[in-house]
């Protein structure tokens, strides 16, 4: 890879060095004789590695290592020095520098440094994009009043260590707050991570959590570090939180109330600083009343509680929520765009979506892959939407089964929702009486849309 090196130091002879040596490499190199010269390359031509001179007259290499990376964070810095202590190499490195070398340099370690420097480089750059299209694909997009009221709490939320409770429907993007409170907080820095109570059988979900030593359990070969130990001074998320047994929900609010795990198979307990937020689609005060959550582990969690509403009730965000999955599909695919006909969005701004921003980023998706022309119209919409009326008036014809796998399906969905009727909507009771495990229902419960504020 061809680079561009600037070379900072005050004597004619290192600069003169240095250089044969980046020439030969096949790089350009650069060249300044005081800090501030050095600092006025780096604005105008933008290096991407700098050998800087430690001791120099007026500007020291310390205060210009410090202004290069307010400049441009992604310049590598490599500290020259004729006299190389450890302290000057622990504060330079402190400061952001690459690495420190002393003089007399061999060419041997400027090229070696120079290629680890653009790898280095490489790495920073490829990371940062990818924080980008992270950032991109977390967003959230819309302007409506009922979404302005979710960032208002995200923004009073963010900045505090207290336990955020975010609930609504499957799909409303509940997800997307919580990455939204850790990434505006003190912690966006440190680690986000998830977890799905619901999707972890019950006989995994503690080791999930608080991990385990080798040999606490059958098939426990290796030790395994927990989710909240890897949360540490980071985020933990706990999606689906109604979902958990009664006895992992006490062994969580131990960690809410001591800041302490226990891994199973041990006695010994470990300290963690992990910022809890908690995610559910369940009506957890019902649930209270139902003796399957605990009252005060609600308490611990819904210290601050944000609701995120269906997207029916933010029909005026469909319009750029469609144009936002259509930018982001063809970005991650490589996709040709294609355009969606005003008529097409005012078609889809009046569905139910029952799925909410979910099924909308599906259905967009599907209609980008299924459409054969460059223009997405009426047409093609009413063909992927579910054609549900408004006015909850059903069309008996319209939803008759034409062939013997769509009356399956029409039956299973039938019966999953009248089991979770009886069993008042209580996914664990309603898997174990249809002899099926939590995870099954749960992906059947996505495959037919059952929700219980459309199917109740």
């Amino acid at each position: 890879m061809n680079a561009r090196v600037l070379v900072v130091d005050d004597e004619e002879a290192i600069r003169s060095t240095m250089k044969q040596a980046i020439d030969y490499a096949g790089h350009d190199c650069l060249l300044a004789r005081s800090g501030q010269e050095g600092l006025d390359v780096v604005e105008r031509e933008s290096p991407d590695v700098v050998f800087l001179d430690i001791k120099m007259p007026g500007m020291d290499g310390l205060e210009v290592l410090k202004r290069i990376k307010e400049i441009d964070d992604m310049v590598e810095v490599v500290i020259i020095s004729g006299h190389g202590t450890m302290e000057t190499a622990h504060t330079a490195t402190k400061l952001g520098a690459f690495s420190c070398l002393s003089k007399p340099i061999e060419t041997d370690n400027i090229f070696l440094n120079i290629r680890n420097a653009l790898e280095q480089r490489r790495l920073k750059t490829e990371v940062s994009s990818y924080r980008e299209l992270a950032s991109i694909r977390h967003e959230m997009v819309g302007d409506s009043p009922a979404l302005k009221e979710v960032t208002e709490a995200i923004s009073r939320a963010a900045p505090t260590s207290s336990t955020v409770l975010v609930h609504g429907e499957s799909g409303v993007g509940k997800e997307l707050v919580a990455r939204a409170v850790h990434r505006n907080s003190r912690r966006g820095k440190e680690r986000f991570v998830q977890v799905n109570c619901a999707a972890l059988p019950e006989e995994l979900i503690e080791s999930e959590l608080f991990g385990h030593e080798r040999g606490a359990f059958t098939g426990a070969t290796q030790k395994q570090i927990g989710k909240f130990e890897q949360a540490d001074r980071g985020t933990i998320f706990l999606d689906e939180v109604g979902d958990m047994s009664l006895r992992t929900q006490a062994k969580v609010l131990r960690v809410l109330q001591e800041g302490e795990v226990e891994r199973l198979g041990s006695a010994r307990t470990i300290k963690v600083d992990a910022r809890v937020i908690a995610a559910t689609n369940r009506n957890l005060e019902e649930a209270i009343d139902n003796g399957t959550f605990r009252e005060d582990l609600y308490f611990r969690l819904s210290v601050i509680p944000i609701p995120v509403p269906p997207l029916r009730d933010r029909r005026e965000d469909i319009p750029r929520l469609v144009g936002h999955f259509a930018a982001l599909f063809c970005r991650d695919n490589n996709f040709r765009p294609k355009q969606f006909t005003p008529a097409a969005v005012d078609l889809m701004s009046g569905d139910r979506w029952r799925g909410n921003v979910r099924e909308l980023r599906n259905t967009v998706e599907r209609l980008m892959v299924m459409t054969p022309g460059e223009t997405i119209d009426t047409a093609e919409v009413r063909g992927v939407l579910r054609g549900e009326p408004r006015e909850g008036v059903a069309d008996p014809a319209a939803s008759r089964p034409s062939t013997l796998r769509e009356f399956k399906e029409v039956a299973e969905r039938a019966f999953l929702v009248e089991k979770l009727r009886e069993h008042g909507w209580n996914i664990s009771k309603t898997a174990e009486e249809i002899d099926t495990p939590r995870s099954n229902l749960y992906k059947k419960l996505e495959q037919y849309q059952i929700r219980q504020d459309s199917d109740a």
